[in-house]
């Protein structure tokens, strides 16, 4: 074998590699909503948990990837252990779509698809067609890079060496090791499976020399879990640790069934003469059996997995991201569903802090304080951390409307962050009631009280509308509404309190202390109305509501 056939090879790897990733990725974005769809539905039922495994691995192309998100789910608390086993147990099967699409051998419209591809992604400004036509691109890069793997190892069928070499891979031992070595180097079973297809094309091999390497493989496919997990919580390790013992008791298996019946001669008289199905044969009567077996005995594999990692995580504490992990990173629409859960996390927080202020103010309760202070930091750790976060999605390929969101995110935050400052500066006034400086009239706790419940209701409705895009004209108008009418009774309360002050009926520093409440409830308001509007690219945004037409204040 020549360098030039060396350099050959390693180019349509890298064309098969490339191809694969391509048509992964734009199937992901094409699909982006149904797997947000997916990911929200976990499940309890192990069962589903496969079927879902199956389907996000599908269409992402990838079970690595999909583990590797599921160990992010784990790590992030959101997931257990007896979800995550069903699912990668169907990613396994998942993954070996590709081994199917290739078995079937497109070669002859490979120029084509790659021609019809690129043309649209070329000449169409349609995000959706754009990822249809690399979806096509990439599936005829990948059989073009099969082809070209095939023409570089033509050779080595006149090779003694390399005949030796593929007759040792005859032995379980030495077959399984370099499955799984050159798995864990180019970390894709299903890459591995489309150079064991490209060398049968070429004619070098046949199913008996390298059905060992395909248990192998499979084992292979687990180090890029297992490096993920590093850094992880316990749990998160075992779900790297369950994936590993699936594929090596799986391998384990089949193994002995090859050795001991005509295993391998069976899937050759199912499709005889065609070495590249009968790969594919394997390849899924492996992951499809092995996932059946070990599936209903998932409480056996967990209680192995707490024997390889003993112990209990420390109690998981506030001051971290519950929803957002780096892992998601490589499956957009995922992170950004995880993203609109953090915020949402991050402004449950805020609004519990303007309660706690507010029963601060109104109880001259110092246990209020506290919580606020408490809360305020994880606030300000939340604020850091998803904007952080946000600027690495937003350098990611992502859908428009995933686009927006994200950037839209950006004002979310600092003004959720906004909110959590105005209640600790309500905070600050009630402390000064605490230590006995100020005091409010009955009168003016009352009108506070009165604009605290209308303040509940902007918060509430603003992140609702938020999450529906600004879509909503009837729940638009009443946040409008709202805000004025908040805006109006600011002025008019003010006005109210300096008659009580001409009248004598508050001191200086109580009048002070109620003139600094109210700003910061107006000016929650305001936070609120950006964030019920966030999403809007106009100032005013005209509605319908009871048939007449409205233009909605943006704040």
């Amino acid at each position: 074998m020549t360098l030039d056939n060396v350099l050959m090879l390693l180019g349509g790897l890298g064309l098969f590699l490339y191809g694969m990733k391509l048509m992964g990725e734009s199937l992901e974005l094409a699909a982006g909503s149904r797997i947000k769809e997916m990911v929200e539905r976990l499940t309890t039922n192990k069962y589903m948990g496969a079927v879902l495994g199956f389907a996000v691995t599908a269409v992402v192309q990838s079970s690595s990837a999909t583990t590797v998100m599921v160990v992010g789910f784990v790590n992030a608390g959101i997931m257990d252990l007896t979800q995550a086993v069903g699912i990668i147990m169907g990613a396994n099967v998942g993954t070996t779509v590709t081994g199917l699409i290739t078995a079937i051998n497109f070669m002859a419209i490979a120029p084509v698809a790659v021609f019809i591809g690129v043309g649209m992604i070329m000449f169409t400004k349609k995000s959706n067609t754009k990822h249809i036509g690399q979806i096509i691109a990439g599936f005829g890069i990948l059989f073009l890079g099969m082809s070209t793997m095939s023409t570089a190892m033509k050779p080595l069928g006149e090779s003694q060496v390399f005949a030796n070499i593929i007759t040792k891979f005859q032995n379980p031992g030495i077959g399984l090791l370099a499955g799984a070595v050159f798995t864990a180097l180019i970390q894709s079973s299903s890459a591995t499976v489309g150079v064991l297809q490209s060398l049968a094309l070429s004619g070098v091999i046949d199913l008996k020399s390298v059905v060992f390497v395909i248990y192998g493989l499979n084992i292979g496919t687990c180090v890029t879990a297992l490096l993920s997990s590093i850094g992880t919580s316990k749990t998160a390790k075992r779900t790297a640790i369950v994936h590993l013992l699936f594929n090596v008791i799986g391998a384990g298996i089949f193994t002995i069934i090859t050795m001991v019946t005509p295993f391998a001669q069976l899937i050759k008289q199912l499709s005889p003469g065609n070495v590249l199905l009968q790969i594919f044969l394997v390849h899924i009567i492996f992951n499809v059996l092995t996932t059946v077996l070990l599936l209903m005995m998932s409480d056996v594999l967990i209680r192995m997995a707490y024997k390889v990692i003993p112990g209990e995580d420390n109690d998981t504490q506030a001051m971290r991201l519950k929803y957002l992990d780096c892992r998601f990173l490589s499956t957009p629409p995922v992170a950004v569903t995880q993203l609109l859960k953090e915020v949402g996390r991050m402004a449950d927080l805020a609004n519990l802090n303007f309660l706690n202020s507010m029963a601060a103010l109104f109880h001259n309760d110092s246990a209020k304080i506290q919580a606020l202070e408490d809360n305020e930091n994880v606030i300000n750790f939340l604020n850091r951390k998803i904007t952080a976060y946000l600027i690495r999605i937003n350098a990611l390929d992502l859908e428009e409307n995933d686009r927006e969101i994200v950037g839209a995110l950006f004002h979310v935050v600092n003004d959720i962050e906004r909110v959590g400052d105005h209640s600790e500066n309500i905070g600050e006034q009630a402390q000064i009631m605490i230590d006995g400086k100020a005091v409010l009239s009955s009168s003016a706790s009352q009108e506070l009280k009165e604009m605290q419940d209308l303040i509940l209701t902007i918060l509430a409705d603003s992140f609702q509308l938020f999450l529906k895009g600004s879509s909503d004209a009837e729940l638009s108008f009443k946040i409008t509404k709202t805000e004025e009418m908040i805006d109006a009774r600011t002025e008019e309360l003010k006005e109210n309190h300096i008659r009580r002050l001409n009248n004598g009926h508050c001191s200086a520093a109580s009048s002070a202390l109620y003139n600094d409440v109210l700003i910061n409830l107006e000016r929650i308001a305001d936070h609120a109305t950006n964030i019920a509007f966030s999403m809007s690219h106009t100032k005013h945004v005209p509605i319908l509501v009871d048939g007449k037409r409205v233009n909605v204040k943006r704040a």
